[in-house]
């Protein structure tokens, strides 16, 4: 048994060192980088960048490089608050007051909250954030867990296909292994035809982080428990907290407005509306457009 458990841990101080090395091979074939580029490229992401390509650099340079020019273009660290407050004035996307076991960050969305009808809104909104998530991870985290919310859904309240398919590909493509897990509440019949939809778009691992909860089905309640604490999860999730969810567009405004400054401290720029042109830092643009490529988020 000594042997086996000595075996184990060379097994795995080898593994470590090739996958530090693929980090450093990754560094160097993607060459002198700078400005927010050089910020953005810590080895970190590109380890996640690995782990999402079974850590093979050649295709983790394309991700990653592809990646960079969406940034450039997009400008995702640019977007304020100010510029898609009015996507989020119902709450259908905001961050919880807790966690997960593992202290994740947590984003509860309710699609049956909709109420654009803007695909580059609500894409631009949740965007966001996601950047907001991951600029208040906790140290030594790097995942986001989802939980959404089905109460008062509608095929009226839904974003259409295509924006799904859009949503899902900058996730995978360019947010990759930030999210753990996603949590689709009580969701209604109706809702699993929209999901065999876009679930085409959806690469296999990223599939799998897909659960399906009901809060009458035994093996839900007992997932549920194993990724939360019941006694801190509000009962709108079948949790023990009576503190309501229901959402505070004042407060989530201010608190977004203060991490905007911290956004823009963390990136290297003054955040000042002078350097606003149509509502944006910088040119306003749209997505563009993103290939279907085997990914993972």
């Amino acid at each position: 048994m000594f042997l086996r458990r000595k075996q184990s841990q060379n097994h795995h101080v080898d593994e470590s060192a090739e996958k530090e090395e693929k980090v450093k091979e990754l560094r160097d074939a993607l060459g002198t980088l700078t400005g927010r580029s050089l910020k953005y490229c810590t080895d970190g992401c590109l380890r996640r960048y690995l782990e999402a390509r079974n850590w093979n650099v050649d295709k983790s340079k394309k991700m990653l490089d592809e990646t960079l020019k969406w940034r450039a273009t997009y400008k995702p660290e640019e977007t304020r608050w100010s510029e898609v407050a009015h996507e989020g004035e119902t709450g259908k996307v905001s961050k919880a007051n807790f966690h997960d076991r593992l202290g994740r960050p947590v984003l509860i969305m309710r699609p049956g909250m909709q109420n654009t009808n803007s695909p580059e809104g609500n894409i631009r909104h949740l965007v966001y954030l996601i950047e907001n998530g991951v600029l208040n991870l906790p140290e030594g985290q790097e995942q986001m867990s989802w939980l959404v919310d089905f109460t008062g859904f509608t095929l009226n309240t839904n974003v259409s296909v295509k924006t799904a398919r859009d949503i899902i590909n900058i996730l995978q493509n360019h947010y990759p292994e930030r999210l753990a897990v996603v949590f689709l509440y009580n969701p209604p019949r109706i809702f699993q035809a929209f999901y065999k939809a876009v679930r085409y778009f959806l690469d296999p691992k990223t599939a799998q982080k897909v659960k399906f909860v009901y809060p009458k089905n035994k093996d839900s309640v007992e997932l549920m428990k194993t990724f939360f604490d019941i006694d801190n999860l509000p009962n709108e999730f079948g949790g023990k907290a009576t503190a309501s969810l229901k959402y505070d567009h004042e407060e989530f405004s201010r608190m977004m407005a203060l991490d905007d400054v911290k956004t823009a401290k963390f990136w290297g720029f003054d955040d000042k509306p002078s350097l606003k042109t149509n509502g944006h830092f910088g040119p306003e643009v749209a997505p563009e457009p993103i290939p279907l490529a085997p990914s993972t988020c």
